[in-house]
C-alpha cells in the first residue's frame, strides 16, 4: 500500500527572501520535510531523519500570497530507509491586479518544485509493523 502525506499553506510577506516577494526555494524543501515526517509518523511512529535528496527540480516561481500543496509518498521501504518522492503545486494565486484582496483558484496546478529523497527510521524506532 502506498502512503501519501499532503500539506497546504499560504506564503507569506516573510517567506519572501528576494524583490519582487520572490520566495527561496529552500522554502519548498522544508514543506518537504514536514510532508515527509507525517508520512514517517504514519509509517513507522517516528518522525525519523532525512537522510538525503536525489533530486530537485525547481521548475516555477512561488511569491509571498501564493498557496502552495505539498505532496509526498513513500515509494520503497528498506529495514531502516524509506524512499520518497515530492510535488509541491501552486494552487491560489494573488490578483493584486483586481485588488488587494482578490485571488484566484488555479484550473490546474502549477508544479512549481520535485524532489526525491531518502529518510531513515533505526530499527529501534520504529513501532509499527511494516505490511
Amino acid at each position: 500500500m502506498t502512503k501519501k502525506a499532503m500539506i497546504r499553506l499560504r506564503m507569506s510577506s516573510h517567506d519572501a527572501h528576494y524583490g519582487g516577494n520572490l520566495v527561496d526555494g529552500a522554502k519548498m524543501l522544508q514543506l518537504f520535510g514536514d510532508v515527509a515526517t507525517e508520512l514517517l509518523i504514519i509509517n513507522d511512529g517516528d518522525e525519523g531523519l532525512f537522510a538525503a535528496y536525489d533530486d530537485i527540480q525547481f521548475l516555477a516561481p512561488v511569491y509571498a500570497g501564493d498557496f502552495i500543496e505539498a505532496v509526498g509518498e513513500i515509494t520503497s521501504t528498506g529495514n531502516s530507509s524509506r524512499k520518497m518522492t515530492f510535488e509541491a503545486r501552486k494552487v491560489i494565486v494573488p490578483r493584486p491586479d483586481i485588488s488587494d484582496s482578490a485571488a484566484d483558484v488555479l484550473e490546474e496546478p502549477i508544479v512549481v518544485c520535485k524532489a526525491s529523497g531518502t529518510c531513515v527510521v533505526p530499527k529501534s524506532c520504529q513501532r509499527k509493523t511494516q505490511k
